[in-house]
């Protein structure tokens, strides 16, 4: 019975998001949709945005050909850091890093795992996810300039003595190094608030 009714609720809810997104772009050609967590929806879910992505002219005479679809996912975050973790012990810059450098670590981790919303998703199957857009860890360096960015955007005069400061008491991983901020630069903002 239980699986009846988890059905039923995800047939609701594909329908529901399939009659948003066609209202939307009937409304709006070049409506942009961002889902966040993709990692964690329900791959029935996800594959009925896939009609929206398919390489049809018009559906139910609706082009959906300008429309944005946006996919965030927490999904491979572990292998972007290891990444950027093997380029800092070698010496190299974080800019240096290419996509190429994480396309494979990010397939394997992503595409391959039975936990993520995107494991078999037709989305991927079918090629669909025309980018990958990798966000890299934020070195301390990094966090430096948001809080200066911040402070101007507060209409702060930017104190570099401030900004160390709060800089200073984040939390930063792994645990031997601290290279990276476990916040990047989200908490920026309130964090200033407390030393201005």
């Amino acid at each position: 019975m239980k699986v009846a009714i988890q059905n039923g609720l995800l047939l609701i809810q594909q329908s529901q998001l399939q009659q948003w997104i066609k209202g939307n772009v009937t409304n709006c050609p070049r409506s942009m949709f961002i889902f966040d967590e993709m990692d964690k929806m329900h791959p029935g879910l996800i594959d009925c945005i896939k009609p929206y992505l398919e390489y049809y002219e018009n559906l139910d005479g609706v082009s959906y050909r300008q429309a944005i679809f946006i996919f965030l996912s927490n999904a491979g975050g572990e292998q972007i850091t290891q990444v950027a973790l093997d380029f800092w012990k070698a010496g190299r810059d974080r800019e240096e890093i290419k996509l190429q450098h994480l396309e494979p670590a990010l397939s394997l981790s992503v595409f391959n795992n039975k936990k993520s919303g995107l494991w078999h998703s037709s989305l991927i199957d079918r090629s669909l996810v025309d980018f990958f857009v990798p966000f890299l860890p934020l070195e301390c360096r990094h966090v430096l300039l948001c809080g200066m960015a911040e402070m101007s955007a507060k209409g702060l005069k930017p104190n570099q003595d401030v900004v160390n400061q709060m800089a200073r008491e984040l939390v930063y991983f792994p645990k031997s190094e601290k290279i990276f901020s476990v916040n990047g630069c989200k908490t920026i903002g309130g964090k200033l608030d407390y030393y201005t």
